[in-house]
């Protein structure tokens, strides 16, 4: 038996523009559904709700219907990431080392390549840790992206 573990990311708002952005570095296909895309498919309702029973999240603002209620990217290489917009009726709060995505291969050109291209986001990415050989991996570097999530990439060593 195998699993497979998928980073679940959480925004308000952000998660179109994070998907996006992570589709350019990892590349692979975008799915989207919004709040608004399940709603149709599911038939009107009259009172729209926040979350039930189940933990299930409904945009109850109109405004937010075009919001991520679901989304990923899956690229061939096996890269996965999802992503949703958490509606304004449920807490939330921006993130900051609350989690990380670790991004690891055996392909120190293939690291790097992906490094360069989270660490070139003019519209933000802070390095926290350069991308640089470190005691337990050939490579391993720490960066934040625009959005606040901090990515871990690491190449694995044969040591």
């Amino acid at each position: 038996m195998s699993l497979t573990t998928t980073t679940h990311l959480n925004f308000r708002g952000d998660a179109r523009a994070a998907l996006d952005f992570y589709q350019s570095v990892f590349g692979g296909r975008t799915t989207v559904v919004t709040y608004a895309d399940a709603a149709a498919a599911s038939g009107p309702t009259d009172t729209p709700t926040t979350a039930d029973a189940t933990g299930t999240a409904d945009a109850a603002d109109p405004a937010e219907g075009r919001w991520v209620m679901w989304g990923e990217v899956v690229a061939e290489d096996g890269f996965r990431v999802m992503a949703y917009d958490v509606p304004s009726g449920m807490p939330w709060e921006r993130g900051r080392n609350s989690f990380f995505v670790s991004v690891r291969g055996d392909d120190t050109e293939e690291i790097a390549a992906r490094w360069d291209r989270l660490t070139a986001d003019a519209a933000g990415s802070t390095v926290l840790h350069p991308l640089a050989p470190a005691p337990w991996a050939a490579l391993y570097g720490m960066v934040r992206d625009r959005f606040g999530v901090v990515w871990v990439l690491d190449v694995v060593s044969s040591r």
